[in-house]
């Protein structure tokens, strides 16, 4: 079975092609992966509108590369899918409508994909995680999961802001152009290791974000303090933040294994710290590979390969395609795992 993925939910526009053999359906071979990253300017973040004209703008390349980087054509794809959401919704309805036009102009099946979920299931598949609690963290989510009776479960989640939100807002008051994951860790990476004291909000298993932010960018506006100490206080308290969350969802679910998935999935310290708690805790640890820890069509192709494999009825008219710009992880049955 051989799967094109469109992924667009916000900065980034992604075709990827994935094959799977019928007699492996846990793994899938990746065929092509070709993104487009919209940037906007220093000191902004992602305007809705101008990221949906970039991918408008990419789409039909970012499209041609994938199947040539495949070394095939649409004829030959047996699945069209696209990130239905949660999602920025000018962003989303690009992707959609490519899907859309493909699958109908093709006559192939049309799988509409959780782009969280597409995060999850794209981690198991390239670490080998089998029944993990999942850290996923990224621009969109700070959830703390583990699947149970046929759904993803929610055992601590952000209150407000997104670790990824808190990156990125901070970034640019810094003048740096979202996303800014990586620019704060190569900061952070630089400091001093002068620890700046910053709140430090965990709610039961729940963390918030917004007092971090609103101190950080007090603590960079002073001249006394350097963006390398601020970047590296803010990392570590937020992360810190998640460990202690994550601890205690591990004593309720008494999960052997821990995966981080997510765009800052990349981060090194947060992978270290992470690795700190699987040792305490005598648990396996795994984390998606950098290469595929950001948006991807390679998530959504994967998934839906899972979806329309499991049961064929998965799939939908093309008239009844949809998009949810809020659309909650746990309340979608996930028929594909045991």
């Amino acid at each position: 079975m051989i799967s094109l993925g469109i992924e667009s939910t916000a900065h980034t526009f992604g075709c990827s092609v994935v094959e799977v053999s019928l007699d492996n359906r846990k793994s899938g071979t990746i065929l092509s992966d070709v993104r487009e990253v919209y940037k906007g300017l220093a000191g902004s973040g992602i305007h809705p509108r101008e990221a949906s004209r970039h991918h408008c703008n990419v789409c039909s390349e970012v499209l041609k590369k994938s199947l040539q980087q495949a070394k095939m054509t649409l004829k030959e794809v047996d699945v069209i899918a696209y990130s239905a959401g949660p999602g920025l919704g000018p962003c989303l309805r690009i992707g959609a409508v490519a899907a859309r036009a493909i699958a109908a102009y093709y006559g192939k099946p049309l799988v509409p994909v959780h782009h969280a979920i597409g995060h999850i299931e794209l981690g198991a598949m390239l670490t080998g995680a089998c029944d993990p609690l999942v850290l996923l963290v990224s621009g969109g989510h700070t959830m703390i999961l583990a699947f149970s009776e046929n759904r993803w479960r929610i055992f601590g989640e952000t209150l407000d802001i997104t670790i990824g939100q808190l990156l990125d807002q901070l970034g640019r008051t810094m003048g740096f152009a979202s996303p800014c994951g990586a620019k704060i860790e190569s900061l952070a990476d630089q400091s001093s290791k002068k620890y700046l004291r910053l709140p430090y909000a965990v709610k039961g298993n729940d963390v918030s974000f917004s007092g971090i932010l609103t101190s950080a960018i007090r603590l960079a506006s002073n001249k006394n303090n350097t963006k390398e100490d601020v970047c590296y206080s803010v990392q570590e308290t937020a992360f810190a933040m998640m460990m202690e969350a994550l601890e205690r969802a591990i004593s309720f679910t008494h999960k052997k294994e821990i995966m981080i998935v997510g765009g800052v999935a990349a981060n090194k310290r947060l992978s270290e710290m992470a690795q700190g708690v699987c040792g305490r805790h005598h648990l396996n640890f795994y984390v998606c590979p950098p290469a595929f820890a950001g948006d991807n069509g390679v998530q959504i192709a994967w998934t839906a390969i899972l979806d329309y494999g499991s049961s064929k009825n998965r799939h939908i008219n093309i008239e009844k395609s949809f998009l949810r710009q809020s659309w909650r992880l746990d309340s979608i049955d996930i028929i594909w795992r045991n």
